[in-house]
């Protein structure tokens, strides 16, 4: 249905990475290009690694990502936009407003469930956060 999915939240090293490469894997069969970027990205860095650990325990592998920070060309050239909380949905408005109609939480499909963030949280906290994001891009699969 869509060509292209940003997904964003706030330093694009834990959230938005995770659920970028789980709906990578969950659209595989589809020619649809996933990416995500951050609203005060940590531009040019990894995943964090307990992220990256805990992604790689449930056979998600995000070696290859580097934070971007999100741009006006990443809204006109993506589909669908997908952030973690209320308070980037606004922002993501107030500094793009050609994305209203394509911005949505994440969560949307799971009773507009906000996804916490766990940076430098315990590693039960990313585990949290990866089933969260596991699940709700679960509910996302059908609409893209």
């Amino acid at each position: 249905m869509f060509d292209s999915i940003l997904v964003v939240c706030a330093g694009n090293i834990c959230r938005s990475p995770t659920a970028e490469y789980v709906l990578k894997a969950k659209l595989a069969d589809q020619k649809c290009t996933v990416s995500s970027a951050g609203l005060t990205a940590m531009v040019g860095k990894p995943a964090d690694a307990m992220a990256q650990k805990i992604a790689a325990s449930h056979g998600v592998i995000m070696d290859a990502h580097q934070g971007q920070q999100l741009s006006a060309q990443l809204v006109v050239n993506n589909s669908v936009i997908l952030v973690m909380e209320q308070r980037h949905l606004n922002d993501v408005h107030k500094r793009y407003p050609e994305a209203r109609g394509k911005t949505f939480l994440l969560g949307k499909w799971i009773n507009n469930a906000e996804i916490p963030d766990p940076y430098r949280q315990s590693q039960e906290a990313f585990e949290h956060v990866y089933v969260l994001i596991d699940s709700v891009c679960s509910a996302w699969q059908k609409y893209l």
